[in-house]
């Protein structure tokens, strides 16, 4: 949207300089303001296509702000710009209808695809409220606009699930790119056994955001070097509580909750936290659970190198039925060493989640479960 009016609030002078230079530069007309209430007022005295909020700033801070530009426009896009790398935070903006959050400091391409796919996105719901007024003489193009605006609408949460991701790797170190890694295994194992595509994306973001209730684990037992006390693998053991507490009040993401939960179930029943046994568990948390141990396996880790495929492989063939579903395992090795040893290798650092949709199926696949 060149021309594109965007209001930017921050109360650091020299952020809303840089900011609005930036984005000036790109042909984009802004307008600075030092906190919410003058945002306010500057939304209500003329329109604007889009607002970059700071979170923290006087008079009225970022998430009041959030909410009553919601209240008074719903269709603006509100991007949140700010130095606070906590998740619940990222999480309670989100829910509150913020459109995207970046976290300083940031590259200027962030800040020009973050803001250029806000204002797509803009574009395409005003377009689609207009196709949607001319209904009768419109109904083709109303219905390729919409499918064209769901599927933006998507790559937005997707986008968002992308950035929590690296958030838990930054602060997990030990297993850096574990969840994109992970997340594609699970895609290719879900493929070889015909899932269906539409609930293939929500194995995947369940696969992908597995670990998200480690955020809410302290340091100190997270990134313990030796080994947990009693009381420290219990409070370990809360993170599948925790991130399926966490994600399920998120509408798009309640079936992912649900895998969250229960991606430390085992299939003979003895895993945790509920103590759920073969077909109890979803379906898409035992396909992860095959290949979180392949993967866990086949990396590096402080305490060893990585180890084989076959060793991997022979590890999952011996727990089938105890840890593993046989069919799921059945799935895996249809496969060969060399077939999952190439596939470890060009998963690529770091696999991006949102590619997952352009891999190419795989042929001579196992039967569906």
């Amino acid at each position: 949207m060149a021309g594109a009016k965007i209001l930017v609030c921050d109360d650091e002078e020299a952020i809303r300089e840089v900011v609005s230079t930036l984005l000036s530069a790109q042909g984009y007309e802004c307008t600075v303001v030092p906190d919410g209430s003058q945002a306010i007022q500057e939304i209500k005295r003329d329109s604007h296509d889009l607002v970059l909020s700071d979170i923290v700033m006087p008079e009225m801070d970022g998430m009041r702000l959030l909410r009553q530009l919601r209240a008074h426009d719903k269709d603006i896009p509100v991007i949140m710009v700010t130095a606070m790398h906590d998740i619940s935070i990222a999480l309670e903006a989100i829910r509150a209808g913020a459109y995207d959050y970046i976290l300083k400091p940031f590259e200027k391409d962030q800040l020009y695809h973050s803001v250029g796919r806000a204002l797509e996105h803009r574009r395409l719901v005003l377009e689609n409220r207009s196709y949607q007024k001319n209904l009768e003489h419109l109904v083709t193009e109303r219905t390729q606009q919409l499918s064209v605006t769901l599927h933006n609408l998507e790559q937005s949460y997707d986008y968002t699930l992308e950035a929590l991701g690296g958030a838990l790797d930054a602060k997990d170190a030990e297993t850096e790119g574990h969840c994109q890694r992970v997340t594609a295994i699970t895609i290719l194992l879900a493929r070889i056994m015909k899932v269906d595509q539409e609930f293939l994306r929500q194995i995947a973001r369940g696969a992908f955001l597995h670990d998200i209730g480690k955020m809410g684990i302290p340091d100190n037992v997270l990134r313990k070097p030796g080994p947990l006390t009693e009381d420290e693998r219990e409070l370990m053991r809360r993170h599948c509580d925790i991130g399926y507490t966490v994600l399920k009040k998120i509408p798009f993401l309640k079936e992912a909750a649900e895998i969250v939960l229960a991606h430390q179930e085992f299939y003979n029943g003895t895993g945790y936290p509920r103590g759920l046994k073969a077909d109890e568990i979803p379906l898409g948390a035992r396909i992860f659970a095959v290949a979180d141990t392949f993967d866990a396996m086949t990396s590096d880790r402080p305490y060893r190198k990585a180890l084989p495929v076959s060793a991997a492989r022979d590890e999952i063939r011996k727990f089938s039925g105890v840890q593993f579903d046989p069919r799921v395992v059945e799935a895996f090795l249809s496969k060969s060493d060399s077939f999952w040893a190439e596939i470890r290798k060009n998963i690529g650092d770091p696999f991006r989640y949102l590619q997952f949709e352009e891999a190419e199926a795989v042929p001579d696949s196992v039967s569906a479960v």
